[in-house]
C-alpha cells in the first residue's frame, strides 16, 4: 500500500491575553480560532502540539515568523564570544568547520554521548544511547533568517511521506533563532522523531546558518532529556 505524503506545520503562539489569529487544523483546512493563553515556559508536549495547516494561510490567520530579530552587522574583534554558554553547562563539545570565517560553536553534551568530528559544513556528529544521533552543521548562507529557517525545515521533511513540525521562537543573544520539534516517516516501519535548534549568525563578513539536529526512533523516551540539552543555548565565538 502506498503512503500518502502529508505535511503539517505548527507555529506556536504565546500570549498573556486573549489572542486571535492562531489556527487549528480540521481535515487539512486551517480554521481561525480565538483562545485565551498564558505565557508558556516550555515547548508543547509530544502528544499535543498546537497545529497549523501547511496550506497558505489567509490574511486573518497568517502569523509572523517566530524567532526573527534584525540582523545586526556591527563588526566585532576577532575571537569575540558574542554569546556565552549558560552557567554550569556541564559537559560540552566544540564544533568547528574549515571555513575560517565561520563561527565556532560550543554545544552542551548529554551523558553517555560520543562525538566525531565532521567534514565540510558538518562540524560534528554525536551518537547517544537507544540509537539517538545528533549533527551540528555550520553553513554559509545567502538567505535572510526567515528564508534560511524555512529552507532548513523543508530539507528535513522533503523526502518523508508523512511529517509534522512544530516551530517555536528561540532567539540566541541577539541572533535570530528557532526550535523545531516533530516527526517524519517514509515507510510504515521507519518513523523518526527530531528536535532542532537553528540560529542565523553574521560573522563580520558573511551570514551562517548553525543547526543542531537531533533524531531518535519514535518512542525513545530519552529524547525528552537529550533533545533539550543538545538544542539548548550554545556558545558562539566570532573568528
Amino acid at each position: 500500500m502506498g503512503i500518502r505524503r502529508s505535511t503539517t506545520l505548527t507555529i506556536a503562539c504565546v500570549a498573556t491575553v486573549a489572542v486571535s489569529g492562531c489556527a487549528r487544523t480540521d481535515d487539512g483546512v486551517a480554521i481561525a480560532e480565538t483562545t485565551s493563553a498564558t505565557a508558556a515556559s516550555s515547548p508543547p508536549s509530544r502528544s499535543s502540539p498546537p497545529s497549523r495547516s501547511s496550506q497558505p494561510a489567509t490574511s486573518d490567520t497568517a502569523q509572523p515568523e517566530p524567532g526573527i530579530l534584525p540582523t545586526l552587522q556591527t563588526p566585532v574583534p576577532a575571537g569575540t564570544v558574542t554569546c556565552p554558554l549558560p552557567p554550569d553547562p556541564g559537559a560540552v563539545t566544540e564544533a568547528t568547520v574549515a571555513d575560517p570565517q565561520a563561527p565556532r560553536i560550543t554545544v552542551a553534551l548529554p551523558d553517555g554521548w560520543s562525538v566525531t568530528r565532521g567534514s565540510g559544513d558538518v562540524a560534528a556528529t554525536m551518537t547517544g544511547p537507544e540509537a539517538m544521533t545528533a549533527t551540528v552543521t555550520i553553513a554559509r548562507t545567502p538567505l535572510e533568517p526567515a528564508a534560511a529557517f524555512r529552507a532548513h525545515t523543508d530539507g528535513i521533511i522533503e523526502s518523508a511521506a508523512v511529517s509534522t513540525v512544530s516551530v517555536l521562537p528561540a532567539e540566541l543573544c541577539e541572533y535570530s533563532g528557532q526550535k523545531l520539534m516533530g516527526a517524519w516517516s517514509d515507510t510504515p516501519d521507519n518513523s523518526v522523531e527530531f528536535r532542532d535548534r537553528v540560529v542565523h549568525i553574521w560573522t563580520n563578513t558573511a551570514n551562517y546558518l548553525v543547526s543542531v539536529h537531533v533524531e531518535a526512533p519514535t518512542g525513545v523516551d530519552a529524547l525528552d532529556v537529550a533533545g533539550p540539552r543538545l538544542t539548548g543555548d550554545f556558545e558562539v565565538e566570532v573568528p
